[in-house]
């Protein structure tokens, strides 16, 4: 069985990120890490292969720089292989651009399977993006997932509700983004480790995508960044002494909420 894992490589969130002050986007130079939410795709990717019997997963990214850092991460923990997508004519992607890059970058990986995505990267929080590949790939798409079977040529997921959740079935190929928690990412080992150093990563541009500069970048964006301004310092709360009505006061302001 072999399965594409979409990651994104970003700015290390320990630090605090720096915004261009013209286009209001951040700043992604130096080195890259492996999003932390797509730790969970790659061990689901892991344990699937594992579980079918064989088969290859294949990490699918877009960074600037031709950078690999989070990549070897991702390849250390036992991923196969790597396609990476790096082009100054990235810049300025759109949700739409990043899918667009990414779906041809699995048509572009050979015989996939099953594709395996975040349901949001941590420094975009768009949300599309999984979606978007697959209607541009016209495979199915299931979303957030909270556990992944693949069984008889059939894939089976539980997709997280706020009452529990809902069991969801499609045939393959197909797309599907998992939830934090899925499973339990493991560590890349030093064994691991030395071995993602030789490990093949494909480093390709939009050109040997067959896509143009003007389907992606500040040309193909169709969403832009306007303003970017400080989150409004919070107020402090109202104090009710409770005088005998307390609880009339707080009726009233839920109500006002439309809590109830």
């Amino acid at each position: 069985m072999n399965i594409a894992v979409c990651v994104k490589q970003i700015p290390d969130p320990a630090v605090p990120g720096e915004l261009d002050p013209e286009s209001h986007t951040l700043h992604r130079v130096g080195k890259l890490i492996l999003d932390e939410s797509d730790s969970f795709g790659v061990e689901m990717a892991l344990q699937l292969a594992d579980k079918a019997g064989g088969g290859d997963v294949t990490l699918i990214s877009m960074a600037p720089n031709n950078e690999v850092s989070g990549l070897r991460t991702a390849l250390a923990m036992g991923a196969a292989k790597a396609v990476l997508v790096s082009d100054p004519a990235l810049a300025g992607s759109d949700a739409l651009s990043t899918a667009k890059v990414l779906a041809q970058a699995i048509t572009r990986a050979g015989d996939v399977d099953l594709v395996l995505t975040a349901t949001e990267s941590t420094d975009g929080y768009t949300g599309t993006v999984p979606n978007q590949i697959a209607q541009l790939l016209g495979w199915p798409s299931l979303t957030f997932a909270k556990h992944v079977e693949v069984e008889d040529g059939k894939l089976t997921i539980r997709r997280q509700t706020e009452a529990g959740y809902d069991v969801v079935e499609s045939s393959l190929p197909a797309v599907v983004s998992v939830t934090a928690g899925v499973v339990e990412p493991r560590y890349p080992s030093f064994k691991g480790i030395m071995a993602a150093k030789n490990k093949p990563v494909d480093q390709c541009t939009v050109a040997d995508l067959g896509l143009s500069s003007d389907d992606v970048g500040w040309s193909g964006a169709r969403q832009e960044i306007t303003n970017v301004a400080a989150a409004p310092a919070r107020e402090a709360g109202e104090k009710v002494e409770d005088d005998g009505s307390a609880h009339e006061r707080i009726v009233a302001f839920l109500e006002a909420l439309k809590v109830i």
